[in-house]
């Protein structure tokens, strides 16, 4: 039985990835690094800070990895609280709300900043529905590492085995699954090159996985 859901948010709730990429290429431009789509899409996934330390050791740069996250969120706050374009993604928010009205614990499970997920919260009023958020930035590994899946069932209070996490990406699906944890892949118009064979299912709209469906259908 089905008792909490992990949301990644990122590419899930909110499509945040084109103003984080504007951002990062105005902070790629800004300390002269010539950025691939190839590289800068392998990143998917991890937090600013081991982004940008890998940054640091692939272009040698002799800088703090801390000063380019800082060069990098001015950017992207700027963007956020000015670009117009910024929703939630269609049927998000029905499916949260159909999962909390029927009793499911939710947790945010992100690699954002705390910082960015408190502002698209506040920005979108989502804090009511869910139990907690957690921060990948705030812990010692980054996805594909499963460390902030197991800490999101933790937080739940409930067995692996009772959750299941909604995943945009080929590290959070890697996390997920490296956690023992059921993984839906949500391959939408928004992803870019990324590899849904490790999940559990697939899926290219939320109504796939409303509270009735995964309630019935669900193979754990």
């Amino acid at each position: 039985m089905i008792k909490a859901v992990l949301f990644d948010m990122d590419g899930v709730i909110v499509d945040t990835e084109p103003l984080h990429t504007k951002a990062y290429y105005m902070m790629f431009e800004h300390y002269n690094m010539e950025v691939s789509r190839k590289l800068y899409e392998s990143f998917t996934g991890q937090s600013t800070l081991n982004v940008c330390k890998a940054l640091c050791d692939t272009f040698g740069l002799d800088c703090n990895p801390e000063d380019l996250v800082q060069h990098k969120r001015t950017s992207f706050t700027s963007l956020f609280h000015n670009d117009p374009s910024l929703q939630l993604l269609p049927g998000i928010l029905d499916l949260i709300k159909d999962y909390h009205n029927n009793g499911l614990t939710l947790i945010l499970a992100s690699s954002a900043s705390m910082f960015t997920i408190n502002n698209v919260f506040t920005r979108f009023e989502l804090d009511y529905y869910f139990k907690a958020k957690l921060s990948g930035a705030d812990l010692k590994a980054s996805k594909p590492h499963p460390e902030i899946f197991e800490k999101a069932a933790d937080t739940a209070g409930i067995n692996k085995n009772e959750c299941f996490v909604i995943e945009d990406s080929t590290n959070g699906i890697k996390a997920a699954k490296s956690a023992g944890i059921y993984c839906v892949g949500y391959d939408s118009l928004n992803s870019k090159n990324q590899d849904y064979s490790q999940a559990d299912r697939v899926i290219n709209h939320f109504n796939e996985i409303n509270f009735n469906i995964v309630k019935n259908t669900m193979v754990f």
